[in-house]
């Protein structure tokens, strides 16, 4: 049996320990949503400005790129193996930066996907640029694709023009990066802030959706899919990442935290907005469980 590392009391929150490229074949479900933040392949030895101090930009081994073809081999595996476990009217996310969004854009044509949009996250407190000697990168990429050409997907344009100002929304959005509170449980090197998780999530899924992220690091995807009820597996190699996911979710099981945390979330009018939205939001979407019992059961 396919043994989870973390299985959360409630059943919203799974985690498995491993190479997503092994562990997604192992079982069988089919999700609503899929959000990826893969390796950039950024890691090439340079320097950034980090809380005014210069630091290496290298993350880790998974990180460092042996070229083109083997970014386009890597995006095609990955991808291939996250298309067998989406609906037929499921979308995917995936963020990137000019290191690998435009390969992921590629192979996402190559294997049939449709591109609905390319979001610009722009960010209100990019670090400076250390070189000076060209503009601060300060914005990133994520696509947003859906499985098949001619099947619809689910939007909640209303949603979106009521967090736009009643207008629709534009796909530049300008949204903080990670906050101190989001750290409380240790520090990931990429993660995502919670302000763009929650908007993708909400836009693209109904309550109790099963949402996948096969790169999952400290599971910022999952936090927000619980936060807004829905559900969620996260996939990584990297235990340490792992303890700090475990750790997250067990956080907002206190619900004054979560409470907390749905407050301060960016990118809603105001404080009661996204409480208010959740209150109001049917509960009778996707009832049935998911189910890994047609090969191995790990949740």
């Amino acid at each position: 049996m396919l043994k989870p590392y973390f299985k959360s009391s409630d059943k919203d929150f799974c985690l498995l320990h491993g190479d997503t490229m092994e562990l997604l074949p192992e079982f069988e479900h089919k999700f609503d949503m899929v959000f990826a933040d893969p390796p950039y392949f950024l890691s090439n030895n340079g320097l950034s400005i980090q809380n005014g101090e210069i630091v290496s930009v290298n993350k880790g081994k998974w990180d460092k790129s042996e070229g083109f073809e083997f970014i386009n081999d890597f995006n095609r595996k990955w991808l291939s193996l996250v298309r067998n476990k989406m609906k037929d009217d499921a979308t995917i996310w995936i963020s990137g930066t000019i290191h690998n969004i435009f390969s992921v854009g590629q192979i996402l044509m190559e294997l049939g996907f449709k591109i609905l949009n390319i979001v610009t996250w722009e960010k209100t407190n990019p670090p400076p640029n250390f070189s000076c000697r060209y503009f601060t990168f300060s914005t990133e990429q994520i696509i947003w694709a859906r499985k098949n050409e001619k099947v619809p997907h689910y939007f909640n344009y209303e949603l979106m023009k009521q967090l736009n100002g009643d207008k629709q929304m534009k796909d530049v959005w300008k949204l903080p990066a990670i906050a101190s509170w989001e750290k409380t449980c240790g520090k990931h090197p990429t993660q995502k802030p919670l302000s763009v998780l929650t908007r993708l999530i909400l836009a693209s899924t109904k309550p109790n959706a099963w949402i996948l992220d096969p790169f999952a690091g400290s599971s910022t995807t999952g936090i927000a899919a619980n936060l807004l009820n829905r559900r969620f597996l996260g996939i990584d190699q990297e235990e340490d990442f792992l303890t700090i996911s475990k750790n997250r979710k067990l956080e907002i099981e206190n619900p004054k935290i979560a409470a907390t945390y749905r407050q301060k979330i960016g990118g809603f009018n105001d404080k009661k907005e996204l409480e208010l939205f959740l209150v109001e939001e049917p509960k009778t979407e996707y009832k049935s469980e998911i189910n890994f019992n047609q090969k191995r059961a790990i949740c």
